[in-house]
């Protein structure tokens, strides 16, 4: 008996479908969300998930839907391509794909393979993650989207990363994310756990985990299963029969429906006798269907959930008639359901399961076999994914030599695809076989040396810089062992290949945050140079040469490193390669720039820009465009490095490479050019895509990028900003420092000097290295910690606390000798500070003096001068203490002028903090236009919400933050958000402010009843 599942209302599923409901409103509105979607096998995820799809289509939704599959761990993006070949026929989704032509290569036509290139970048999976987050957001500009991946369980690595990845770029597209997987699947050590760990820290990302059907919702469930059954008659099944499948299933669906289609057999010996588990009561249906059909079944569960009718009819041994029959009649009993025009899928993952696990030995080798012998046919293997698949199929039949040369070819594939931890896996397969194959040289088309570089380069290429390292290692000393024995007569080309084995591991061991790894990178480096030839001038030559530079870069005297760079370059050139000549420029404009030679190292890397971008070389050319528009911004030409940033930020984008390194730096730094330059809405929009919730050194970086325009605008996000940037300050790679100097200012804003005094005390520690002393970047936190001091000494004197007034003096003199050395930066006498780094040690120069009871404006206009007139938002800060000095000093109508001037950049700005500062002054100092009055015409208090309320009300009554949260029952953060809203609607500058407003405004410091 057949039951066939109806496709009305779903039962027992009303809240998960709502939310997932919910999940599609999200998307139309133009908010980004993901949805993971657990649970046990066949307990309904599919079901609810075909639900959701249906809905969508109807809502107008572009669907792309893609399912995992049991080999899926080996083909990269597996579930993608289902999903691009399901939805091409659709002309929106095939013109974008059109002009992606790196994902075209997904589809079983193919499209261009990535040219060979000696010189491998390993940027093709960035590029590729890149082309599909542009890929939906071109769909979404038309219509929402809605992307299924099921069982990811299987899901091979790149698909876990793009999920990873889809999931933090995503934010205002009009996206949703749907992905499944089992979880009694899900055992301790499996890579999908960390990856839903990380992604349910996502607030964009909700889990939804499908519980078994209560009893009542799994008998309904199952009644209106036998309502569409048109051959049963009422009354077929009694209540008694219908409890007990009820009582047996245990909420799982699927067995219900098996357990109710063998209770409703015509065998009344079956009905009284079913089998006990799931996987026997599968196979004692199977057992009813003929003998062709078994063994179509069989075929099938080894090609894969997914089976393609030629492959499974050729594996089968059926004649055409025999097998079509065969075909109908697994189908008409839903064991196999038709996948379009290519074949069929089982209607359940466990019933191939069940099918595959019941081969015998043999029969289980024979068939895959069978299976090989049939995909290394040429056009089967054309076809993306192939590969892989034969692979396994040839270790599965005990065939070293064909699984070899199809790992091999796979690695090719996966690297093409830009899927390096694939690559990595079938290389590394590779080289577990090449003992066991004879003439695996002539195989594989290279030395073993080459396969072992391969391994190693797309190991690192996914992010797997030891796993590199280890095997690079290896490697050299395989080939330093051969070559003491003598086993090689081409002396040459093994030395090219050496030389590229050692280049490598320099690299990577530079990029192992380790101090042994540098000094290691720089004798293999060194030990490389000396051993590859010059002559004939070769890539490879001057390749090492160049690295070689590169690892110099970590000493205190660039000489040799310049020599070095400059060989580089000469080889590159005599060898022909561009790419390696424009990665030498990078490195003597990087040079020059350290050296304080601006202007040489603008004119190298704009040079090393045009050849990397003329030579193709996407990496080099990313690498180029930062570190120039970073020395023009060094150089306070905010418009030029603007656009050189600019520039690469788009270039990266169109390339798919803007997650990429370099990539995600030319974005921070235009940001940082449009914040100094006063864009700030245009930065704002920058800074938007700098996620907040970080997961991730990289995106604890950025988030600290963002504090800049948080921290001047007082945007209550910089609190949740710290809480999430907090776990890593002890993390490799993340010191910490911007974040904390700009915190530093957050808290000075704030009035709260001591936690300011703390964060500025950390972030100069952090640029202190011995013997050599601070560098220039401590210039601004020791600025922030005199302004700290010189208010305290300014309190103190005006209280005759002449004692206090001295110590904070004293300290202030201290921070003065730090930014002092920083600028004199010891470590490279040869520096010159820009325009920014004048202007802060100006600041500082003048906060000791503020300190002292000297506020000078003359000293205030030397930080107006040296800071010149682009930087909007420092030159407005600095006129706010001129004016401060200018009315102390009694020149009252300047004051007026200078307090006007910053004034009208603060609004523009949107800068509060700043503009909270300008109120207080023109209050003390009697001068502008004064605070701005409720705009309602109401007291000041009337834009206050009845919680902001309570909070004042506290804050009168001298409680701290910790304080207020526990009187109102709330977090610590939230009540310092309350606090920070307070302060910036009644514009005011401090707490003590605030508190006198509220007293003056008669407001009650006794909290209201409740």
């Amino acid at each position: 008996m057949v039951v066939r599942v109806p496709a009305g209302r779903m039962v027992g599923r009303d809240d998960e479908l709502g939310r997932l409901l919910t999940l599609l409103a999200d998307a139309e509105a133009g908010r980004s969300v993901a949805a993971l979607v657990s649970g046990d096998a066949g307990v309904g995820k599919s079901r609810l998930v075909s639900e959701v799809t249906r809905l969508a289509e109807e809502r107008g939704f572009t669907v792309l839907s893609g399912q995992c599959a049991e080999l899926g761990d080996s083909v990269p993006y597996l579930p993608l391509a289902d999903a691009l070949r399901g939805a091409a026929q659709s002309s929106g989704v095939r013109d974008a794909l059109a002009s992606r032509p790196a994902l075209s290569r997904l589809l079983p036509e193919g499209g261009d393979g990535r040219p060979a290139e000696e010189d491998r970048s390993g940027l093709a999976r960035q590029q590729m993650f890149g082309l599909v987050l542009g890929l939906l957001t071109e769909l979404a500009a038309v219509a929402p989207v809605l992307l299924v991946l099921e069982d990811l369980h299987w899901a091979d690595a790149s698909t876990r990363d793009l999920v990873t990845f889809l999931s933090r770029m995503l934010h205002r597209e009009r996206v949703a994310l749907i992905g499944s997987y089992r979880t009694d699947d899900l055992h301790r050590r499996h890579p999908l756990r960390p990856v839903v760990a990380e992604l349910l820290r996502l607030p964009s990302v909700i889990a939804i985990d499908l519980a078994p059907l209560g009893p009542s919702a799994l008998a309904e469930h199952l009644t209106a299963v036998l309502a569409e059954q048109h051959t049963a008659a009422p009354g077929r099944i009694d209540a008694t029969v219908l409890n007990d499948i009820v009582a047996r299933a245990e909420g799982n669906a699927y067995y219900a429906e098996e357990l109710l289609a063998a209770s409703l057999t015509g065998d009344p010996a079956q009905r009284l006798a079913l089998p006990a588990g799931l996987a026997a009561l599968l196979l004692s249906r199977i057992e009813l269907m003929s003998d062709a059909a078994q063994q179509v079944l069989r075929a099938a569960a080894v090609a894969g959930r997914k089976a393609d009718d030629e492959l499974v009819r050729a594996a089968s041994g059926l004649a055409a008639d025999e097998y079509e029959a065969a075909v109908r009649e697994a189908v008409t009993h839903q064991l196999l359901v038709p996948d379009g025009m290519e074949g069929y899928v089982f209607r359940h993952a466990l019933l191939r399961e069940a099918v595959y696990g019941d081969l015998l030995p043999g029969e289980r080798t024979r068939l895959h076999g069978t299976m090989s012998s049939l995909l290394s046919e040429e056009h089967w293997l054309a076809m993306p994914g192939t590969a892989a698949e034969l692979a396994q199929h040839c270790l599965a039949s005990h065939d070293n030599p064909g699984a070899f040369a199809a790992s091999v070819r796979a690695g090719e594939e996966a690297e093409r695809l830009g899927a390096p931890a694939e690559a990595h896996r079938h290389y590394d397969q590779a080289l577990a076989l090449w003992e066991r194959v004879a003439e695996p040289e002539k195989t594989a088309g290279m030395a073993r040396g080459k396969l072992g570089l391969l391994s190693a380069t797309t190991a690192a290429d996914s992010g797997d810089y030891e796993r590199a390292v280890h095997l690079l290692r290896r490697l050299r000393h395989l080939l330093a062992a051969q070559a003491e024995r003598g086993l090689r007569d081409a002396a040459e080309p093994d030395a090219l290949l050496a030389s590229r084995i050692g280049e490598r591991l320099a690299s990577y061991l530079m990029l192992l945050d380790d101090p042994k790894a540098d000094e290691e990178a720089i004798e293999v480096a060194r030990a490389t140079v000396e051993a590859t030839p010059a002559e004939p001038p070769t890539w490879q030559h001057a390749r090492a040469v160049s690295t070689y530079a590169n690892t110099l870069l970590m000493e205190d005297d660039y000489t040799v490193a310049r020599e070095l760079a400059e060989r580089g370059h000469a080889a590159a050139e005599a060898a022909d390669a561009p790419w390696v000549q424009a990665d030498a420029l990078v490195t003597l404009g990087f040079i020059s720039n350290r050296e304080g030679h601006n202007d040489e190292a603008i004119t190298l890397l704009t040079e090393a820009h045009k050849q990397a971008r003329q030579a193709m070389v996407l990496g080099v050319e990313l690498r180029a465009a930062y570190h120039l528009a970073r020395a023009h911004l060094e150089r306070g030409d905010l418009a030029l490095g603007g656009t050189v940033a600019y520039e690469g930020t788009k270039r990266a984008n169109q390339t798919g490479l803007g997650m990429a390194p370099f990539g995600w730096d030319v974005q921070h730094l235009h940001f940082q050019c449009h914040f100094a330059d006063g864009k700030w809405d245009h930065a704002r929009e920058i800074a938007d895509g700098f996620p907040v919730r970080v997961t991730s050194v990289p995106e604890a970086n950025l988030s600290s990028m963002a504090l800049f325009i948080d921290v001047a605008r007082g945007n209550p996000t910089v609190a949740e900003r710290r809480a999430w940037i907090e776990p890593f300050w002890t993390a490799h790679g993340f010191d910490g420092f911007i974040a904390r100097s700009l915190l530093a200012e957050h808290a000075l804003w704030q009035g709260d000097a001591e936690q300011a005094l703390a964060d500025a005390q950390i972030a100069i520690s952090l640029v202190h290295h011995a013997p050599w002393g601070y560098t220039p970047s401590v210039i601004r936190p020791a600025a922030i910690a005199m302004s700290v001091r010189a208010d305290r000494a300014i309190q103190a004197r005006a209280t005759s606390d002449d004692e206090t007034a001295a110590a904070e003096l004293a300290a202030a003199a201290e921070l003065l000798r730090v930014a002092r050395d920083g600028a004199a930066f010891r470590k490279r006498p040869r520096f010159i500070l820009g325009p920014e780094g004048r202007g802060w040690l100006a600041r500082a120069e003048a906060e000791y003096g503020r300190a002292s009871g000297c506020n000078d404006p003359q000293a205030w206009q030397v930080v107006l001068d040296e800071f010149g007139p682009v930087y909007a938002y420092e030159i407005a800060r600095t006129q706010w203490r001129l004016a401060e000095a200018l009315a102390e000093a009694g020149r009252r109508d300047e004051a007026d002028e200078q307090w006007r001037q910053a004034a009208r950049t603060a609004d523009r700005l949107g800068a509060r903090p700043l503009r909270r500062a300008l109120d207080d002054l023109a209050r003390r100092a009697r001068i502008g236009a004064g605070p701005a009055t409720d705009r309602r015409g109401g007291t000041v208090l009337a834009a206050l919400t009845s919680r902001e309320r309570e909070v004042l009300r506290l804050i009168a009554a001298g409680r701290s933050n910790r304080e207020i949260a526990s009187v109102l029952y709330i977090a610590p953060k939230t009540a310092s958000v309350h606090v920070s809203n307070i302060l910036g609607k009644l514009g005011a500058a401090s707490r003590t402010e605030a508190a006198a407003i509220a007293h003056r405004e008669g407001l009650s410091t006794q909290p209201s009843g409740r």
